[in-house]
């Protein structure tokens, strides 16, 4: 019997102005979670699309059990038992949890829908692998970590034994984190295999059995995880050394950029304050995070910060001027620079190009308009420098849509836009999410510079390491008021985490009485 359950032999596929996979050749063995990695834009995703299905490759052959299949759509990869998790999730936001679950394997008979029997299948696969969802509730309400249970039973209920997950940790919480990689070693242990693309070296240390890396499309090769370490599999994603520690040197913060008093944000979703009474200052050269588990009013916070959403009470400052009533435009105008959470639905047009979007927050300067009219060759030469400075990855550079490019490279372009506008305070939220080792060390010199340059950044993160290695002062929110405030030089990750959940102020209340 043939040790591999899916053979990808010789794989290229072109896109215009772009070779995304370049004679790459995969091979994964049956029961084992095998991690796919490289830089962003290395051509993980789209080898998995061509394992999937979505796309047809140019040439090579795909194999099963040994013998040549053909998957010309996704239903020819769920009738050869393979399923795919994406980066971006495919679910029909206004469908229930079961709806999305059963959509397109619907059981029917005479014409009418089993629901009974499919709500009990999903039930019986819920409780199986620790997959707790609620089948009535709709997707639009739900949490991203709950989104993502939905789309694993969507392979589950198809009965895949090939399991694709793209950038599956991406949008979830630590503890969210630890329970997927669990089910994936049970879904491993019960003789299905793992195709497991990530960017996190932490996390294919922890659970994958061997590493296959790509570099500019390419096959750089393939490792068992025993025998290797973090700091080969960087060297072999990015062909250098890469450092995990932020170099910043000590500085003294100046005068106050940002001044929040009492910020309160009502709830969308019930009668309770999401933030409540929310109070603190960002000076001029220093890093200031905002850590919590998400969920616990973060997101609210930086939406009202921002302007793109409203507060029942408070005031903001910058630079001493009150812009609690400003709209988004005169923020971006007073020295607000807005790396947003969903960079789909705050940081870019997807389809505007890439040098439209590099000028969304400054089109209507005289150094790019002339009349009410855009000056082309000064937009496109600012996004050139942009697209090198930031090594942003695309098939046809500056006019490049953005929605075809990759998450990664997506990323870098609003970084890159947010952080060159040069503006007071910079307002980074989840900065690095889905970035490779290389991007993320460069992302981090450039947040380290603009604090280096006298300027404020109020950085919002749910990785610990980075919350730890970057900022210059740590305040934890939990349930939408601020309960610590930490010095990362005298504190621990373990400290920190015990805020986040909430131990630490039940423990002090409790003290109190």
């Amino acid at each position: 019997m043939n040790d591999y359950v899916i053979e990808m032999l010789h794989i290229t596929k072109t896109f215009p102005g772009i070779k995304a996979n370049d004679d790459v050749t995969l091979q994964l063995k049956r029961g084992e979670i095998h991690a796919l990695l490289g830089e962003n834009g290395a051509g993980k995703s789209t080898l998995m699309s061509v394992l999937f299905g979505l796309y047809q490759p140019d040439s090579g052959e795909i194999r099963k059990d040994g013998k040549k299949v053909d998957i010309n759509d996704p239903n020819d990869a769920n009738a050869l038992g393979i399923g795919m998790v994406h980066q971006h999730f495919k679910l029909v936001e206004v469908f229930s949890v079961l709806d999305n679950i059963i959509l397109g394997a619907e059981d029917v008979k005479m014409g009418v829908l089993k629901k009974k029997q499919a709500r009990e299948k999903v039930k019986a696969l819920s409780e199986k692998y620790g997959l707790r969802v609620e089948p009535d509730a709709l997707i639009e309400d739900i949490s991203v970590g709950m989104q993502q249970r939905v789309e694993i039973l969507k392979m589950l209920y198809r009965d895949n034994d090939i399991l694709i997950f793209d950038e599956p940790t991406a949008v979830l919480t630590p503890q969210e984190i630890d329970e997927l990689m669990e089910i994936m070693r049970s879904f491993a242990k019960e003789g299905k295999s793992i195709l497991f693309i990530t960017h996190k070296l932490n996390e294919i240390m922890a659970v994958a059995d061997r590493c296959t890396v790509l570099r500019k499309g390419k096959y750089v090769g393939t490792v068992n995880i025993a025998e290797t370490s973090k700091e080969e599999l960087s060297r072999m994603m990015v062909g250098r050394s890469v450092s995990f520690e932020v170099e910043k040197k000590d500085i003294t913060p100046g005068s106050v950029v940002l001044e929040v008093r009492d910020v309160t944000v009502p709830s969308k979703l019930h009668k309770k304050d999401v933030v409540k009474n929310v109070s603190f200052e960002v000076r001029a050269g220093e890093i200031v995070c905002l850590a919590g588990i998400e969920g616990n009013g973060q997101t609210e916070f930086v939406a009202a910060l921002t302007g793109l959403d409203t507060m029942s009470k408070g005031r903001i400052r910058l630079n001493g001027k009150d812009i609690t009533h400003m709209s988004i435009r005169d923020r971006a105008k007073a020295g607000v620079s807005h790396i947003p959470e969903d960079r789909h639905k705050h940081g870019l047009v997807l389809d505007y190009t890439l040098e439209e979007n590099m000028v969304l927050q400054r089109y209507w300067e005289p150094a790019f308009q002339d009349g009410g009219f855009i000056k082309k060759g000064e937009v496109r030469r600012y996004a050139e420098k942009l697209i090198d400075q930031y090594d942003v990855r695309s098939g046809q550079g500056p006019i490049t849509v953005a929605r075809s490019m990759s998450g990664g490279n997506q990323q870098k372009a609003i970084v890159a836009r947010e952080i060159d506008r040069g503006t007071d305070l910079l307002v980074a939220v989840q900065p690095t999410r889905g970035l490779d080792v290389g991007a993320i060390e460069y992302i981090h010199k450039q947040i380290v510079n603009v604090r280096d340059s006298r300027k404020a950044v109020l950085l919002v993160s749910l990785e610990l390491d980075e919350v730890m290695n970057l900022s210059d002062r740590i305040l934890v929110m939990y349930e939408g008021e601020i309960v610590g405030e930490f010095d990362p030089k005298h504190t621990t990750v373990q400290e920190l985490g015990l805020y986040m959940a909430g131990a630490r102020k039940q423990e002090v209340e409790s003290d109190e009485e």
